[in-house]
């Protein structure tokens, strides 16, 4: 069951990131790219990573000038939305050479802020499970009824999904 909702939030994120068919274009040449980064601005980072849980994942989009848009799909942990499935958009996000800096949109109180780099992970070869890895430090901000906000700092490692996990994008016309 927890696959069958897994690969089903991947293709509802999937469809969200490539609904614009010049960015379905960007990430699939972005994904030939020989070494993470070369002469595509990071594209190459491009791509969808575990996140904390089993079937939670965070989409990193590289666009012009290191400027990153994303999202961070996971399951709710309080009162309100234990189990839900909430998708938390990048309100910043900056990659300089490999380092990458993200801050989410508060949701149900809750926001995260990532500071760390990417790297070479495990995979042998593009496209391959952790062939790219995010690690740092995720920051989780939660704010209570009275707005009082208190913080978490974890190490953290996320890892590339494989690209025959997640559909090809097709060109529209």
């Amino acid at each position: 069951m927890k696959t069958l909702r897994f690969l089903s939030v991947c293709l509802i994120a999937f469809s969200l990131v490539s609904a614009n068919p010049m960015h379905a274009q960007e990430q699939n040449s972005s994904a030939k790219a020989d070494q993470p980064g070369e002469n595509k601005g990071g594209r190459a980072y491009s791509g969808m990573y575990t996140f904390l849980k089993e079937g939670e994942f965070v989409q990193v989009t590289v666009e012009d000038e290191g400027h990153v848009t994303g999202f961070i799909s996971r399951y709710g942990n309080g009162d309100s939305d234990k189990g839900e499935f909430l998708n938390q958009f990048f309100k910043t996000g900056k990659l300089d050479g490999n380092k990458l800096n993200f801050t989410t949109e508060i949701v149900h109180g809750v926001s995260f802020d990532f500071k760390g780099n990417v790297e070479r992970g495990e995979g042998k070869n593009p496209g391959d499970e952790s062939y790219l890895v995010l690690r740092g430090i995720l920051t989780e901000n939660t704010s209570d009824a009275s707005k009082k906000t208190t913080s978490h700092s974890r190490d953290v490692l996320f890892k590339l999904f494989p690209q025959e996990a997640i559909p090809s994008a097709t060109m529209r016309k």
